[in-house]
């Protein structure tokens, strides 16, 4: 029985997930409900797990789509931590459209 002091706050599943070349992790962890992407990231302890990650703002999604970090999740929402490209994917397809005519 609640004594009143308490406050009983709905608790939803999310995951949170980051990957490098040579590591990839994907946590599931209960937050509050309401909770936001950088909330949800910074209670997931992802940033311990790889030091030196400081998640850009503007490289934040859930389930592929890109969301600001004040983003409210809902329960079952996967929170994804981009890395940014080496190379632009539009110009890598045209040097291999090129090198596939010239060897043609």
């Amino acid at each position: 029985m609640s004594t009143g002091a308490e406050t009983d706050l709905k608790q939803i599943r999310v995951e949170v997930a980051y990957a490098t070349p040579g590591k990839q992790s994907l946590l599931s962890l209960d937050v509050p409900e309401g909770c936001t992407v950088a909330l949800a990231i910074e209670l997931s302890g992802i940033l311990r797990e790889f030091p030196g990650l400081e998640p850009d703002p503007n490289a934040l999604g859930v389930f592929s789509r890109k969301v600001p970090s004040d983003y409210c999740l809902s329960a079952g929402d996967r929170v994804e931590i981009y890395r940014p490209l080496i190379a632009d994917p539009k110009e890598q397809r045209k040097q291999r459209a090129r090198k596939k005519a010239e060897s043609s």
